[in-house]
């Protein structure tokens, strides 16, 4: 069963981010205002070169640094040096924003995946977070690293992200298969989730109330940044992660 604590206050999405006021997602900052506002907090994990578990979204660093290229084709302290154009803050090792953090507020950590079988970033993961007393959930949208998860950090809560339909591009390398496997949740037997974060373009969905009346496993939603998105959520979930607004 999930604890209270991953539904008791809103998700501040990649930390409270506000690119107009220089506080770049997944960073320090945006990290440090969620914690000063009382939300809790989701970020994303990645791979360094050196198998570190970064603290960053994309798989290449085009969008948001002066770099260009994959993430991955750099080493931690490589990656650490790189500048993000809005802000002056570098980029965090999960070790760093766990010292950050330090157990003031919820943190719910989504492991980025290729779908190709590599588990090293939930290895690292576990072995960073072990030790780590305060509130901590890890999630994927890849159901074999939640369940990677509950071997190697089963104190850990886990969860799956999910959307419905699996209409973008980056999903275009799944089989239609595997995105009905996804979007309809069919391998909560093997992968054991103990939460859901489901898209809220997706809700209602019979996926979700059947994980939520039927299996009793809490739902997230994501990203809520309209009031009609909170309206909606209110209806069919339990707690938001958000952007763009304050709730």
């Amino acid at each position: 069963m999930a604890p209270g604590w991953l539904t008791a206050r809103p998700i501040a999405h990649r930390g409270l981010h506000d690119p107009a006021a220089g506080v770049v997602e997944n960073t320090r900052s945006s990290c440090a205002a969620a914690i000063a506002a009382g939300y809790a907090i989701e970020v994303d994990l990645e791979r360094s070169a050196d198998g570190e578990a970064m603290v960053f979204h994309d798989d290449t660093l085009d969008r948001l640094t002066e770099a260009t290229g994959p993430l991955a084709a750099l080493s931690a302290r490589e990656l650490q040096a790189v500048r993000f154009r809005a802000t002056g803050d570098a980029m965090l090792r999960f070790c760093d924003l766990l010292a950050l953090v330090a157990g003031r507020v919820p943190l719910i950590v989504e492991l980025k995946s290729r779908f190709d079988g590599d588990l090293r970033l939930a290895v690292r993961a576990a072995e960073v977070a072990a030790g780590y007393a305060g509130p901590l959930a890890m999630m994927s949208f890849d159901p074999d690293l939640v369940a990677a998860l509950r071997r190697l950090a089963p104190d850990v809560v886990r969860g799956i992200t999910a959307e419905r339909h699996y209409d973008d591009a980056e999903w275009t390398g799944l089989t239609r298969w595997q995105k009905q496997r996804l979007g309809n949740l069919l391998h909560l037997p093997s992968s054991r989730a103990q939460f859901v974060a489901f898209g809220i373009r997706d809700l209602p969905s019979a996926a979700t109330w059947l994980a939520r009346h039927g299996l009793g496993l809490p739902l997230l939603t994501w990203t809520v940044r309209t009031n009609a998105d909170r309206a909606r959520a209110r209806r069919w979930a339990d707690q938001i992660i958000f952007e763009g607004l304050r709730p």
